[in-house]
């Protein structure tokens, strides 16, 4: 038996692959399936059933592309609608493949159809549970994704989703390993470890969800407090995965396109394009093709991408690295930006060997030391990463809010602005340059390097 989990750092997610005497099963694909078929040619296995957890709302999953290639049935739980023929299969129904199987748990709450998938090995011993939005490690799947298309509170999914939890999982054998869809850095919950694997008896000491300290009002109200806004791209997605989408080969094949200078000028200029940047921050920093958004592959591109652009059908120019153009299209396609008009032939040394070009000014710890009392500061890091630190005189505005709340951005005097390490900041000094501001600077190294410079330090607002 192979049980093999592909974690996917970016979109902070788990697809896993399973094999057992000739047959294998995968559950929550990405987008692009070549890795799984890949994995089933090595050990001459039939790729016999793709199992979904839920109707994601944060990637695009590759159910359909993987059974299109492969002939694999896709099986959701009870309550799934999808568009496309699949077996909806009956809560506790068992799949062989080869000497193992897989039951069924229909565990609604994060959503209606939610639903994990437990593992019990050759001598029919329960092994793992793909836990799906359900579970996560120190965290439950949020409840409040759903509740728009299906006219159900958050109240009340998180009800459900309590009982599931207990009268679905909590049962289960202690001995058990948790291989949930998500890690920490996922916007499908709340407070995820880093961890990507753990046992259930683990969990019972260290998830709220599990560990008996909250009743079942206490468990709603912790579960819907505090929750922030989704980003406004996961209905899109949840709708791409619930009704179909075009194969991530056509996506490259439309979107793998050289752009000479001169159409790019032209293409520019219309109102629902967007020209991507995604080199690393520091090149952006030193000259940007003007009007850029910068959001860099080398962070969690994806999921940034979803949170600042919005909406899917906005028309995407890149400017990239050379050989890093198929690598951008394919991290566009896992969150359903699939309208890429293609790239900036030979890069921005392309742009900028004959156009004028921006520049973000930036600043070091040390020297911000001198004058932090005297300038505008915004911090753009997550109100709990300020919760182990911040500067008194910064102001918050988090990066998933910052478009929002420009008004909250003066543009007549000069703006710092620093996340944990770098990247965010580089996104929001991006963000004010299209949007007409003049004076932003960027903090270099971001708090990691102002926590280890002479500044005091709050820890609590």
């Amino acid at each position: 038996m192979i049980v093999k989990q592909l974690y996917t750092k970016c979109l902070s997610q788990g697809a896993y692959y399973v094999e057992s005497n000739g047959e294998a099963a995968v559950i929550d694909p990405l987008r692009e399936v070549s890795e799984y078929i890949n994995l089933a040619k090595l050990s001459n296995s039939k790729i016999k059933y793709i199992f979904e957890t839920h109707f994601h709302a944060d990637f695009i999953s590759g159910h359909l592309t993987l059974s299109k290639k492969t002939n694999a049935p896709i099986i959701f739980g009870p309550n799934a609608k999808p568009s496309f023929e699949s077996i909806i299969a009956k809560d506790n129904e068992i799949f062989n493949i080869g000497d193992i199987t897989i039951q069924v748990i229909h565990t609604p709450g994060h959503t209606l159809e939610s639903t994990c998938y437990l593992l019990r090995d050759e001598n029919n011993a329960q092994y793992c549970l793909f836990s799906g939005d359900t579970l996560f490690l120190g965290d439950v799947g949020r409840p409040d994704l759903a509740q728009k298309s299906m006219n159900i509170s958050k109240e009340d999914l998180a009800g459900i989703l309590f009982d599931s939890i207990n009268n679905k999982i909590s049962v289960l054998d202690e001995n058990i390993l948790i291989y949930p869809a998500h890690g920490a850095g996922s916007a499908c919950g709340k407070n995820m470890m880093k961890e990507t694997v753990d046992t259930l008896a683990n969990q019972k000491l260290v998830n709220y969800a599990l560990n008996g300290k909250l009743n079942k009002d206490e468990f709603i109200n912790e579960l819907t407090n505090d929750l922030a806004d989704p980003p406004e791209y996961f209905p899109s997605n949840v709708m791409l995965n619930q009704d179909g989408y075009d194969d991530f080969d056509s996506i490259l094949e439309n979107s793998l396109r050289s752009i000479s200078i001169e159409d790019f000028k032209n293409l520019m200029q219309n109102d629902d394009t967007i020209i991507l940047d995604v080199r690393d921050q520091k090149d952006f920093k030193n000259g940007f093709v003007p009007g850029s958004i910068f959001i860099g592959l080398n962070g969690a591109f994806a999921p940034w991408v979803g949170s600042i652009i919005k909406d899917v059908n906005k028309k995407l120019l890149l400017v990239c690295d050379p050989d890093s153009e198929k690598e951008a299209i394919m991290r566009l396609s896992r969150v359903g930006f699939d309208n890429c008009l293609g790239f900036l032939e030979g890069g921005f040394s392309t742009w900028s060997n004959n156009n004028s070009y921006d520049t973000i000014e930036s600043i070091d710890s040390d020297n911000l030391s001198m004058i932090v009392d005297k300038v505008k500061l915004i911090d753009v890091r997550k109100l709990s990463e300020r919760d182990n630190g911040f500067l008194s005189s910064s102001v918050s505005i988090p990066l998933d809010e910052f478009q929002e709340k420009l008004e909250q951005v003066n543009n007549n005097e000069k703006n710092y602005i620093h996340c944990a390490g770098g990247y965010r900041s580089m996104i929001a000094c991006s963000i004010l340059k299209r949007n007409g501001y003049k004076s932003v600077v960027d903090v270099k190294g971001g708090f990691s390097a102002i926590r280890n410079s002479n500044f005091k330090i709050l820890t609590h607002e």
